[in-house]
């Protein structure tokens, strides 16, 4: 770039504050302030996850029965749009569990036991019979995910071995003979497995029962024997993840201080929103109070690692929103990116290393259709981010309303930044203005404390119009309908073609000096690639 175009790209000048203003025909304008000096979190490269289930068809709730043949057992691998989605995002961290999970037995070589598949009983825990994974459908599945390119996590049964006490407590230790053996088995195949997870959603007070974080570390450490000794002539060894469960501050503390070098992430769950039956899920969704109530669980969870002794990360293992398989035309309508994006731009704002979506496939709140495997909106959503947001994480904020929601990481695979910008509002238009820091500050000693002065890139208007531009991709509902499932990019419809191949995501080019305008009820990414900051360098 010439001398001239950078300079009337980035100019310089002092900010002491800013004001929301109204423009032209009712647009609100306001600045985004992104601090360029250094990352405030960093994520995995493949931050983006996705879980695959264990519920049969007869799992229903609330008179819907919404996971049809999107279980682990039954699900079609055969399907050529199932195939193209997860290899779209080459790759794809894929996480195997659910409640069932723990109620799962893997058949082994002798054939001892009967390989037996679940079975509604109300009066069981989880409402199932205990089921068991044939050794030949996992077979099926890692032959699948080899092909996908998928990086597998896989949950293991946290309670074999225990008793189940009256008042919900899972009494005893955990029982590692079965999981052991799906574990040699697994890499007797030469099945690659990234991580092996303990349990789920057994931490805290637990759902349908729990487990003392004392004994729960036991367990892990006890995995941790197992997969060492399993793999100790293997150069590549999974991660050891734990708990996979709802995050309660004193069981995790106490649970991260007894497993200083035995796991190397926790793991948590999040469904935030409440019941999906819930009638008010949507304005609970657009809602910028709601959104901002989880920041308390990431900001626990980081000093919580911070300040032990484990150099564990954290990981959002399993996030639906909304529990009970969440809501139709809902949770897998367009409506769900605001919450979804949302979470994704929140939880790596506080470090959090990976984010898997309850579910890929299955019950209301999947990535993909039930039936028949096609993207919902949050699949896009999902999509671009993986390819747009790299891992260095900047602090964001936009001081003009709380309806817009902004974040931004330094660009992924390519130079500059990439900024998010998510309007709640029904009927206000936003014009965005860039501004950052830059990592020059002068000091004025006085005789109480310091002045500080703030060096700031904006974004003018340049009298060379075209000399710079930047990539934008503004997501919108179809028809304006918050409940649609097609989900409209620079205003064409995200559709499959006719060999069920995931569309192509181009973007707009914008000239730089333009604000970014964020439509009501709207998202929009923008990749700007000729900004450049310390913290992306």
């Amino acid at each position: 770039m010439g001398f001239d175009a950078w300079v009337c790209f980035f100019t310089f000048s002092f900010i002491c504050g800013y004001s929301e203003a109204l423009g032209e025909n009712g647009t609100l304008e306001g600045i985004v302030f992104i601090d360029g000096k250094s990352a405030i979190g960093i994520t995995d490269t493949n931050f983006i996850c996705a879980t695959l289930d264990w519920w049969p068809p007869e799992k229903c709730d609330y008179g819907t029965c919404a996971w049809g043949h999107a279980s682990l057992l039954n699900l079609d691998l055969s399907n050529t749009i199932f195939l193209n989605a997860i290899k779209a995002f080459s790759p794809l961290k894929i996480r195997l569990g659910g409640t069932l999970q723990d109620k799962v037995i893997y058949e082994t070589e002798d054939h001892r036991q009967p390989c037996m598949p679940f079975v509604k009983n109300t009066s069981e825990l989880f409402s199932f019979t205990q089921g068991c994974l044939p050794l030949s459908r996992w077979d099926e599945l890692n032959i699948f995910f080899n092909k996908s390119g998928a990086l597998i996590i896989f949950g293991l049964n946290a309670l074999n071995g225990r008793t189940i006490l009256p008042g919900g407590s899972a009494f005893g230790a955990w029982d590692s003979k079965n999981a052991a053996f799906l574990i040699a088995y697994t890499v007797k195949k030469g099945y690659p497995i990234y991580g092996w997870e303990l349990g789920n959603e057994l931490s805290g007070t637990g759902v349908g029962t729990k487990v003392t974080a004392a004994q729960y570390a036991s367990d892990s450490i006890s995995l941790q024997n197992v997969v060492q000794e399993i793999y100790k002539d293997v150069t590549s060894k999974p991660q050891i993840i734990a708990p996979g469960g709802f995050f309660d501050q004193n069981w995790f503390t106490d649970f991260v201080n007894k497993t200083p070098k035995t796991v190397d992430v926790i793991s948590h769950h999040i469904y935030n929103l409440g019941s999906g039956a819930d009638e008010h899920l949507v304005e609970r969704i657009l809602d910028p109070s709601t959104l901002d109530g989880e920041a308390d669980t990431f900001s626990k969870l980081q000093n919580i690692l911070k300040s032990s002794a484990t150099s564990a990360r954290a990981w959002v293992g399993e996030a639906g929103g909304a529990y009970n398989s969440g809501r139709n035309l809902v949770t897998n309508a367009f409506v769900f990116s605001f919450w979804y994006l949302d979470q994704l731009g929140m939880s790596s704002s506080y470090d959090t290393k990976t984010y898997c979506r309850q579910s890929l496939i299955g019950g209301n709140y999947g990535l993909l259709n039930t039936t028949n495997f096609t993207p919902n909106p949050d699949y896009y959503s999902a999509l671009l981010w993986h390819r747009l947001m790299g891992t260095r994480v900047l602090s964001t904020s936009f001081s003009a309303t709380k309806k817009i929601r902004a974040y931004a990481h330094c660009a992924k695979q390519s130079k500059g930044i990439t900024v998010l910008l998510i309007n709640l509002d029904n009927s206000t238009t936003v014009q965005a203005k860039l501004s950052f820091n830059s990592t020059w500050r002068r000091h004025k000693h006085r005789s109480r404390g310091h002045v500080h002065r703030r060096k700031v890139i904006l974004l003018p208007r340049c009298q060379k119009r075209g000399a710079i531009t930047r990539e934008e991709y503004h997501l919108t509902a179809k028809d304006g309908n918050l409940h649609s499932q097609t989900m409209l990019l620079n205003g064409n419809a995200l559709v499959l073609n006719s060999e069920g191949d995931i569309p192509p995501l181009h973007p707009l080019h914008v000239n730089s000096s333009e604000p970014i305008t964020i439509a009501p009820y709207s998202i929009v990414f923008s990749h700007l690639p000729h900004v450049v900051l310390p913290a992306c360098s």
